[in-house]
């Protein structure tokens, strides 16, 4: 496989204290879940690599903290990123609002290729519930984002949020016009070599 394929990009979790950004990490990374996740100080660092059809994707993930004192250094983490996976848990209408917030502040930070999520997690906390999907489901549409709802303790939908958040980065990555002409040149040459040895 050339590397052309081979993509690395930089996520980036963000979200309120106690949604769940560590732990739908770990379970994607580690596949762990565990009860007391206790909560990031500043942020963690996670790597995976994703093999999709058309390239392998190797996230370099940030985990950032929730609390609110943490907020200045967040820029520092999505400076740069190519995918932002904003978290809410279903349970907190707080969260929901505020996850709001990181939308926006995204959207100001202006990168046009910057591959958003919403992410509505702990939805094993159903009867808890406080934000309806179709709630998240109409703020995702209306800004632009890919909504999906996941419980890293029940592993629902995590997998799922990396590989299509994967997908879309893949897709959202700005041509560069030489290196274009290059890879048509490799490709022609193969397929010629491939005529030829079929001759």
């Amino acid at each position: 496989m050339g590397s052309r394929n081979n993509i690395q990009a930089k996520l980036v979790l963000l979200g309120d204290m106690g949604t769940g950004k560590t732990s739908i990490a770990l379970r994607f990374v580690k596949g762990q879940f565990f009860d007391c996740q206790e909560s990031t100080i500043g942020a963690a660092f996670f790597s995976q690599i994703l093999s999709l059809n058309e390239a392998t994707v190797k996230f370099d993930i940030w985990d950032t903290a929730g609390q609110e004192r943490y907020h200045s250094l967040a820029p520092m983490y999505y400076r740069g990123a190519a995918a932002a996976v904003v978290v809410y848990d279903i349970s907190s209408t707080d969260s929901f609002n505020r996850a709001k917030k990181w939308v926006q502040e995204l959207q100001r930070q202006g990168n046009p290729h910057l591959v958003m999520a919403l992410v509505a997690n702990k939805a094993d906390l159903e009867t808890k519930r406080q934000v309806d999907n179709e709630e998240g489901v109409l703020y995702a549409q209306e800004n632009g984002l890919f909504f999906i709802e996941t419980s890293a303790k029940t592993a629902q939908n995590v997998s799922e949020l990396f590989y299509e958040t994967a997908k879309r980065v893949v897709k959202a990555r700005p041509t560069r016009p030489t290196g274009t002409n290059l890879h048509t040149r490799t490709r022609d040459r193969r397929r010629r070599r491939l005529f030829c040895c079929s001759t």
